[in-house]
């Protein structure tokens, strides 16, 4: 007997992965639902549809043949910084439809508990030294890019389902989060995969190229902290948009220290223009506190974990 049956939205991508796998080892029953099905390992759910929902009928088909608990909404058209800033017009429309078309199938099918997975992105710029934002300094709003401004309607698109038609959501917005078996090649990676992979391909003293000037300062949240996270924010009662992340701020230089570190090797750093993102985040964790959640993981022993992973990944493309 199983202790719920969920929907994962977006199970073939790095983060709905790894919440698939640890919602089977909480003895759930798991459909992963993707346009795709995951690169690097075989899903651990129990069924798995290739659909694309960017189409209502593919949506219906996700939730179709069982009685559904819990949705998490996880499908997304994104990447790190490069990506996001090259693709606007795709990721508007795609990660649109994807959320149109899913939270209204999912309330005509009056699912008990529908998550949707937003980001920090829908926060403004912040200059080094900024005052903390909790969630509802996102107003008024200013997101640095149009995936944080589609992030930000989707995310008013749920409460008003939660409003008008009854659909308990919970929301909760991604720091920078990383692990084993996330992109880490082809420029839809973040920061921390692109830096382990570049380590790893690197000799001793060779240098390695880093878009700004490697001040910017960010959050790195590791994958199991997050999907904690995500379990423990839907079975609450918040049902206001809530951050996930870690408190320990990393500039992009410390960044590649730490990877280097783990590498065992020394690098240098060659700064080159690039689309940086914003200057820095400083955003307040006390709502998901509240609750009991609290990072397991340090960025370096996150990393410890993740980039023996990324190195076998570049040993074998380029054997």
């Amino acid at each position: 007997m199983f202790l719920k049956r969920a929907i994962v939205c977006g199970a073939g991508g790095f983060v709905a992965h790894h919440l698939v796998r640890q919602l089977k080892e909480l003895d759930y029953w798991v459909r992963g639902v993707d346009i795709k099905r995951q690169e690097f390992s075989e899903s651990p759910a129990d069924e798995f549809r290739v659909l694309d929902l960017r189409k209502p009928e593919d949506c219906e088909a996700a939730l179709g043949g069982a009685q559904v608990d819990e949705v998490y909404q996880l499908a997304a058209d994104m990447g790190g910084m490069g990506f996001i800033h090259s693709a606007e017009c795709d990721i508007m429309t795609n990660s649109a439809l994807i959320n149109n078309y899913m939270i209204n199938a999912a309330s005509a099918a009056k699912v008990g508990r529908y998550f949707f997975s937003s980001s920090a992105c829908v926060y403004r710029d912040q200059p080094l030294g900024d005052d903390y934002l909790t969630e509802d300094d996102v107003y008024p709003a200013l997101p640095d890019n149009e995936y944080g401004w589609e992030k930000l309607y989707a995310e008013r698109m749920a409460l008003a389902f939660s409003r008008n038609r009854g659909l308990p959501v919970r929301i909760a917005r991604f720091q920078n989060c990383y692990g084993p078996e996330g992109t880490w090649t082809g420029g839809r990676e973040k920061a921390p995969a692109a830096i382990c992979r570049k380590v790893a391909m690197a000799n001793a003293g060779d240098s390695i190229e880093v878009w700004g000037d490697g001040s910017a300062l960010r959050v790195y949240t590791y994958v199991k902290d997050l999907c904690n996270g995500i379990y423990m924010l839907m079975q609450s009662d918040i049902a206001e948009p809530t951050n996930i992340g870690t408190t320990e701020l990393t500039s992009v230089r410390e960044l590649v220290e730490t990877v280097a570190a783990v590498a065992g090797k020394s690098v240098e750093i060659k700064y080159v223009p690039g689309p940086v993102g914003v200057q820095a985040r400083y955003h307040s964790t006390d709502r998901i506190n509240a609750i009991g959640w609290k990072p397991e993981y340090t960025l370096k022993q996150g990393i410890a974990e993740t980039y023996p992973w990324i190195e076998k990944q570049v040993r074998s493309a380029t054997n």
